[in-house]
């Protein structure tokens, strides 16, 4: 039986696979592991912007309460704000309904502790298992003892204040176009950079339950490289639907992704004194060129496995401040326990007011090597056997001695589908993704049927 618990909490098909019975069971769970030593446990509830909110949010908020605890609802904010509220006020556990960038039909639940992390293997085992009947013994409440939904009215203005403490000077002057995802950040983002003095010119913020992330946001900003261009802004801003991650244009109408926005932000961090162990923690997946421009600003790059999770477990592990993805999600530990698109968007923003500089000339500071990303299809069992393959293991040798130090190859199997994932940099781009092609058709020759 798979594990209900992802990489990313509990995600599937609204109603489907994410059904609302799940939702209840979740809410019961959840309430019951994380905030059973506690008289009235207060579990923060959030949601996107996606149509089935509604729905998944009634029946979460009804689990919580069956236990006894209170359901302190938040509607509609950014995960961040759920991981940093929680702690804000004092509560036992926060919990989102979203499903990030990914589109309508689908949600998820994201838990977080009474800090704002992320729950570790242990409890979501422990939720998992009495939702799947364990016989563990829950208590049902009657009478004055059942739990009562509580609407935060302050939520908003509490989160926006947060967001504006992070940053010490005022961005008059700037012309930023906004993509909200037609998701969380609708309603934040436009009165956040407006208030702190900046010219906004606001896209895709307006949702209407059935348009988040439809090509728009950090995983489509195509629309908004062209809109930088059209109206002549200096910068424009890309949020996912749930807020956790960003996307920069800049003032050419050039791409800046998660990578080249940490390295501008280590540098900057370093030379202020701020950037712990002189040290920011990415995934392999990171591009090549982000740890040759840190190597020669002499600032250390720790890689961890794909995933948020992995890159946070181990700047807490170790003592970093600054970490992330390529993706956009990038987590500032001084400030929030997770990914914040606008909370990166500021730091961002205040290099380029600091620095007075463009965002063209500060992302100079790192190169990016070309990339090739492709699929290889094969058998659930070639999934597992690919590393064994001693002629597999022999294309990719002779690949990474042609490549030497100005390139590499990465191959991991999806942890969901029958794919193995190739990934090639060089200096090249035909000749990489001619290199990643043929490897893939091997892969394919190899591993695509039972053996």
């Amino acid at each position: 039986m798979a594990r209900l618990f992802g990489t990313d909490g509990v995600r599937g098909v609204a109603n489907q696979d994410l059904s609302c019975e799940l939702a209840f069971q979740l809410g019961r769970a959840a309430a019951w592991v994380l905030a059973s030593q506690t008289h009235k446990p207060g579990i923060l509830v959030g949601r996107d912007t996606r149509i089935s909110g509604d729905m998944l949010e009634s029946a979460l908020v009804a689990g919580i309460c069956s236990v006894g605890a209170r359901a302190q609802v938040v509607g509609v904010v950014p995960t961040p704000a759920v991981a940093y509220l929680t702690r804000y006020y004092a509560l036992d556990a926060g919990i989102m309904i979203s499903a990030s960038h990914n589109t309508v039909e689908y949600n998820g639940i994201k838990i977080f502790d009474r800090d704002g992390y992320k729950l570790p293997d242990a409890l979501e085992d422990h939720i998992e298992a009495i939702i799947r009947g364990s016989g563990e013994e829950i208590e049902q409440p009657t009478g004055i003892s059942v739990g009562r939904r509580i609407r935060m009215r302050n939520a908003r203005r509490d989160y926006l204040d947060f967001l504006r403490s992070t940053l010490p000077q005022r961005l008059d002057g700037l012309r930023i176009v906004l993509d909200c995802a037609n998701g969380s950040a609708s309603d934040y983002a436009p009165e956040l950079f407006t208030s702190l003095g900046a010219t906004v010119l606001p896209y895709f913020c307006t949702p209407d339950g059935t348009d988040i992330n439809d090509h728009c946001g950090s995983t489509h900003p195509e629309r908004l490289q062209q809109l930088v261009a059209e109206q002549g802004a200096d910068v424009g801003l890309a949020f996912d639907g749930d807020a956790d991650r960003l996307i920069a244009v800049d003032d050419r109408g050039q791409l800046v992704d998660g990578d080249q926005l940490m390295t501008m932000c280590a540098l900057d961090m370093r030379e202020r004194g701020l950037l712990k162990q002189d040290t920011v923690v990415s995934t392999v997946m990171s591009n090549l060129g982000m740890k040759l421009a840190l190597d020669k600003l002499g600032i250390r790059n720790a890689r961890t496995a794909v995933g948020d999770r992995y890159v946070l477990e181990h700047m807490r592990e170790h003592g970093f401040n600054l970490g992330g993805e390529q993706s956009g999600h990038i987590i500032f530990l001084d400030y929030n326990t997770t990914g914040d698109g606008m909370l990166s968007a500021l730091q961002l923003l205040g290099i380029m007011a600091r620095k007075k500089q463009s965002l063209s000339r500060l992302a100079q500071v790192m190169r990016v090597l070309p990339q090739v990303l492709l699929n290889a299809r094969v058998s659930p069992e070639g999934r597992r056997k690919y590393q064994a393959d001693e002629e597999i293991a022999r294309a990719v040798k002779a690949l990474e001695d042609e490549l030497g130090a100005s390139g590499r190859v990465l191959i991991r199997p999806s942890g969901t589908e029958p794919l193995i994932r190739v990934m090639i940099e060089g200096p090249d781009q035909a000749q990489i993704e001619k290199q990643a092609y043929d490897l893939v058709q091997l892969i394919e020759q190899r591993c695509a049927d039972e053996k």
